[in-house]
């Protein structure tokens, strides 16, 4: 590729182009062509940088249900078993996530930075008012070891009860979540999803690779700088206002302040058709700039994608990047819906074409789609509807409830074409 040695600037491509290069370095291109293996949850991991973590399970908990979208039928507990062998850690990044054991570094390094968040402002709080019992409970665990919240007597929150925050929890739940948003405890694993807390120091000794104290250590505008070339490396090709969402960054990451990296050849600037933006595309992905610019990238792959999906949770990178407009509704009241409660949206062959509203019914081996909605714009014939039939029956049958049934009472063509071909995908 030729580059501008003077504003590293690479040249222009189409929307169309953009879309598939994102996707390609979010690993949703094209579906994993082999069986995947337990190091596939790692590199997955390493190629978003983070994971976020939600317990929502009505299908699936988002942080299988987003590595499903990318290696398929995969056996849940290696994402919990890459945690406890330490290649994985838990913290606060985009939300609550899982990242590569070998940025934690960068991520304690950023705690100070981390005040404006808002689980770390109520942990801040809830110790200067409630300090003698979290001091307490932290020494409990300095003594006698990991511990869960379940280790303590009192009512947990219940799953699907309004969203309430902290303060629905018990006081040690509350304490617990508030030391780890302030460093002090981190998970050493997971049991049924369950987090088990610990000294950070102890977590942080078995980290495979090993912490890299240097990088902890690291100045705050060094840290911010690579958040900033993390973010553009994993999204593929983004606007200056879509890169601080990525990690939660304060302030806003803006043209002026990417101008040195340019400059210094890490970022490659690009015009994308279309876009009233300049657009940034991090070095690492030249060559894939490139195959983009020639034609070479072919979006393949159809599944399902987790509401909290890296492409989907900046509602207004996918509203230009996919002319897709996503809101997670399952904190709206019933009767305020527009599509349900925990809806999929659907990625078909380098487009989201539509969402689904389902329900996974483990206990009777049933997968219920309670509504489907295709875009407007997305006409009928020019999907494949075997294929997003395949994408259902497949997540379906990796639930363990892989009898695919139909419930809503949608007299729409597309819900009619869906119904035409499910059987035979779901058998």
């Amino acid at each position: 590729m030729s580059l501008n040695a003077v504003n590293g600037s690479a040249g222009a491509i189409t929307a169309i182009q953009a879309r598939l290069l994102h996707l390609h370095a979010q690993g949703l291109l094209q579906p994993l062509r082999r069986r995947a293996t337990r190091a596939d949850v790692v590199a997955a991991i390493e190629q978003m940088r983070l994971l976020q973590i939600d317990t929502i399970s009505v299908v699936a908990r988002s942080p299988y249900l987003v590595l499903h979208a990318r290696l398929g039928h995969y056996p849940t507990v290696w994402l919990d078993e890459a945690l406890a062998r330490g290649q994985l850690a838990e913290c606060w990044a985009h939300e609550a996530c899982f990242v590569p054991a070998g940025d934690i570094a960068l991520h304690r390094g950023w705690r100070t930075q981390r005040a404006h968040h808002w689980a770390h402002r109520n942990a801040q709080a809830l110790h200067r008012d409630q300090r003698a019992g979290m001091d307490s409970l932290l020494e409990g665990i300095r003594r006698s070891g990991p511990v869960k919240a379940s280790d303590y007597a009192g009512p947990e929150r219940t799953e699907g009860a309004a969203k309430s925050g902290w303060w629905s929890w018990k006081p040690e739940k509350r304490w617990l979540e508030a030391w780890f948003a302030l460093g002090e405890l981190m998970i050493a694993r997971r049991e049924g999803f369950q987090r088990i807390y610990d000294i950070a120091d102890n977590v942080l000794s078995r980290l495979d690779p090993p912490l890299d104290v240097a990088a902890k250590a690291l100045p705050e505008a060094e840290l911010r700088r690579r958040f900033v070339l993390d973010s553009v490396r994993a999204l593929g090709v983004t606007q200056a206002a879509w890169i601080a969402d990525y990690y939660r960054l304060k302030p806003a990451v803006t043209d002026k302040e990417l101008a040195p990296l340019l400059a210094s050849g890490d970022l490659l600037g690009v015009a994308v058709r279309g876009w009233d933006r300049p657009a940034y595309v991090h070095r690492d992905h030249a060559d894939t700039l490139h195959r983009a610019m020639l034609g070479r990238l072919r979006g393949t792959h159809t599944t399902l994608l987790s509401p909290f999906d890296p492409v989907i949770w900046d509602r207004a990178r996918a509203r230009v990047m996919f002319d897709f407009d996503y809101a997670l509704e399952c904190y709206t009241p019933a009767a305020k819906r527009r599509y349900g409660y925990f809806v999929l949206p659907i990625l078909h062959r380098g487009r989201l074409i539509g969402r689904l509203d389902a329900k996974a019914h483990r206990a009777e081996g049933r997968f219920e789609i309670k509504a489907f909605y295709l875009e407007s714009g997305v006409a009928t014939r020019s999907v494949r509807w075997a294929d997003v039939a395949s994408a259902i029956a497949e997540t379906a049958n990796w639930h363990g409830a892989p009898e695919v049934f139909v419930s809503s009472e949608q007299a729409d063509a597309e819900v009619g074409a869906l119904r035409a071909v499910l059987p035979l995908a779901a058998n």
